[in-house]
């Protein structure tokens, strides 16, 4: 259904493109990044602090392609730190409502314990996304607190990567 892709410097097009087409959609339920972000100095300059932050394994940035290959989503694990990191993933309005977050997301999670020696994973969304509340119930968060999102009410998730449920990881 979907491929995870880590993000690479020749993404850079399909990316902008993507985030381009998506703005309006993603402004619904998470801040705008700004008009500079959409540029292609402000995002060529970015993603090339983005690939800086991968290289130094602070950051696993990945793309999530569909099954024709075009770029459709993003998933990333942010702030690895002590076998922890946060999650955080958008889907095209295109994609959306097909599945494709769950995926990624199971995908991701995968990723996290083989490749990237993670045991536990963090998630934040608004109240305002059901959406997204509903992918990390899904893909086995728990619900752990109330908290703000970029001054919105929102809720923080948690997620063990040890588990042996036949849905983990």
């Amino acid at each position: 259904m979907v491929t995870l892709q880590p993000l690479r410097a020749d993404h850079a097009d399909a990316l902008l493109a993507f985030e381009r087409e998506n703005r309006a959609y993603f402004a619904r339920t998470v801040p705008d990044r700004g008009d500079a972000f959409f540029t292609a100095e402000g995002f060529a300059a970015r993603l090339r602090a983005l690939l800086d932050e991968q290289h130094a394994r602070v950051c696993r940035f990945h793309v999530v392609l569909g099954e024709d290959g075009e770029l459709i989503g993003r998933v990333n694990l942010m702030d690895l730190v002590d076998g922890n990191a946060e999650l955080g993933y958008r889907v095209g309005e295109q994609a959306a409502g097909r599945g494709v977050a769950t995926a990624a997301v199971a995908q991701v999670c995968r990723l996290a314990v083989t490749d990237y020696g993670l045991t536990s994973l963090t998630a934040v969304t608004t109240l305002d996304n059901p959406a997204s509340m509903r992918v990390l119930a899904r893909s086995g968060f728990t619900r752990v607190e109330n908290t703000t999102v970029d001054g919105q009410p929102g809720v923080r998730y948690e997620r063990r990567l040890l588990d042996t449920t036949p849905d983990g990881p």
